[in-house]
């Protein structure tokens, strides 16, 4: 498998980018700040999207999909969308190419030049709300709840995969609403999806919240997010809901009749999460031996290995093993049953436990005489001999004890990594020497939060949803504060 792994204690950051690569998966594409998710990799966006979507669906929302193009005059009626997103935006300006006269290649055609430009999406608000003008007239067209899974452009100077690259695949729920309180009702469902999936599927434990003025979403009134913690100390915002109260409907005049036959204009969310979230698993969970998949992700749950010598060992083990494989598909369980002939068990080992492979049996000619397994598990690589009767209900306990696992891990990391502070001198000692979490008293002036970020590089991470109104003094200020906020480095 090549040589290991830079550990995470010598560098952090390059044991990301090469687990990553080695795990299989994505990799640096030909396109700057663009990646390629390589079909291990897309195999776990593929399960975080079927899980979401059903989520999704369950809430009453529906999938359409709108144009990648969106012409410039769009972004810039909404003022405070177009300077959130100006700078990230790649522009179309020509529709055709054509050979250069010197047959020096291939050239930019002058003459086609578009009547007005068009921007790669960053985000789809206004395109959307551009066609809600069209399919809502009257309040029995509300409440309208659709979603799009699809892929968009910000243009990132520096990047990293999964965590921030110029094209990414996501999901963008827009709602729209006929009052204000339906509104703010759907931007906090959504985010509570958003944690529920995050905690009972990805296994990471996440924080709610609401965004400060100067970190809400661009043409937000209001941004409720959840909040991970990594296991170098780091915070990720891992999901954000908007609510965005009238202000894309009046830009795009949206309007309804209300049933008393008033026109008024329609209230509104949106919401996304991205491929980010896989950045978010590899780094809360895995270690230094590669991958840690929380089983209910895991594209492969259980891989067998056999151990032979000649083909009538392999055709004895394959006899014994291709019943339990076809048992455990059955109950819904993803298995592979290993038999290349082109590498050895010790390659095999290794390669399952960098791919994060939460369960691993070997089989061999001591193991069919006793009829035993030796069952391997990821995340603690305990092993253990099991007799073949009792095998299955073995993996179906193991699996969901791997899932809770790593979430208590998880959990009981971020929990030592929330520290109360009340003085800027401690507040600066852990979030240089600690990390993590730190909980503290802010004025709620952009002032104090712009000093803060540029002397710590910490940000504001979230205004706890459900923390306690707690009156006290500003850290810094010494102004008077009525509730601690969390603090932290973020990706």
């Amino acid at each position: 498998m090549g040589k290991k792994l830079t550990s995470r204690s010598e560098d952090y950051s390059k044991w990301y980018n090469e687990l990553v690569v080695k795990a299989d998966l994505a990799e640096n594409s030909g396109v700057r700040g663009c990646m390629v998710i390589k079909p291990y990799g897309f195999a776990i966006w593929e399960k975080m999207q079927a899980q979401l979507d059903k989520m999704f669906k369950e809430t009453g929302h529906e999938n359409a999909y709108f144009p990648l193009f969106i012409p410039k005059s769009y972004l810039s009626k909404e003022a405070s969308h177009v300077e959130g997103f100006a700078k990230e935006c790649a522009v179309v300006t020509h529709y055709r190419l054509k050979n250069a006269e010197d047959g020096s290649g291939i050239i930019v055609d002058e003459d086609a030049k578009l009547e007005e430009e068009l921007i790669v999406r960053p985000t789809s608000e206004t395109i959307i709300w551009d066609t809600y003008r069209k399919w809502i007239q009257s309040y029995r067209d509300l409440p309208l709840l659709i979603n799009q899974w699809a892929n968009v452009v910000r243009w990132e100077m520096r990047t990293r995969l999964f965590l921030r690259t110029a094209e990414f695949l996501w999901q963008e729920g827009h709602t729209a609403h006929a009052t204000k309180e339906e509104a703010l009702e759907e931007a906090e469902q959504m985010m509570h999806v958003y944690a529920d999936f995050a905690e009972n599927h990805m296994a990471v434990p996440v924080i709610k919240g609401t965004k400060t003025e100067s970190e809400r979403f661009a043409g937000a009134e209001e941004t409720y997010c959840i909040e991970a913690l990594m296991q170098d100390g780091k915070a990720l915002q891992a999901g954000t809901s908007h609510f965005l109260g009238q202000n894309f409907a009046k830009a795009f005049d949206v309007k309804f009749a209300t049933k008393e036959g008033k026109q008024e204009h329609v209230w509104a969310t949106s919401w996304g999460v991205s491929t980010r979230l896989m950045g978010a698993l590899v780094m809360t969970h895995s270690d230094d031996n590669g991958l840690v998949l929380p089983p209910k992700l895991a594209p492969i749950q259980v891989v067998i290995v056999p151990i032979y010598k000649g083909i009538d060992q392999l055709d004895a083990i394959s006899e014994k093993v291709e019943p339990l494989v076809k048992e455990l598909r059955s109950k819904g369980i993803s298995v592979k049953f290993d038999k290349r002939d082109t590498h050895k068990p010790g390659f095999k080992f290794n390669e399952y436990e960098l791919k994060g492979v939460p369960v691993r049996l070997a089989v061999g000619q001591r193991d069919l005489e006793n009829e035993t397994f030796e069952v391997a598990r990821r995340d603690t690589l305990q092993k253990e001999s099991v007799k073949a009767d009792d095998i299955v209900a073995k993996i179906t306990s193991l699996l969901e004890e791997i899932q809770k696992n790593i979430y208590k891990k998880a959990l009981d990391y971020r929990e030592a990594h929330i520290t109360e502070v009340d003085s800027y001198d401690e507040f600066k000692k852990v979030i240089e020497e600690k990390g993590g979490f730190v909980s503290a008293h802010w004025d709620g002036t952009s002032e104090t939060e712009d000093k803060i970020k540029t002397e710590t590089k910490a940000t504001i991470r979230c205004i706890p949803f459900y923390g306690e109104k707690e009156d006290g003094s500003c850290m810094v200020t010494g102004n008077p504060s009525v509730q601690r906020v969390l603090f932290a480095k973020a990706y």
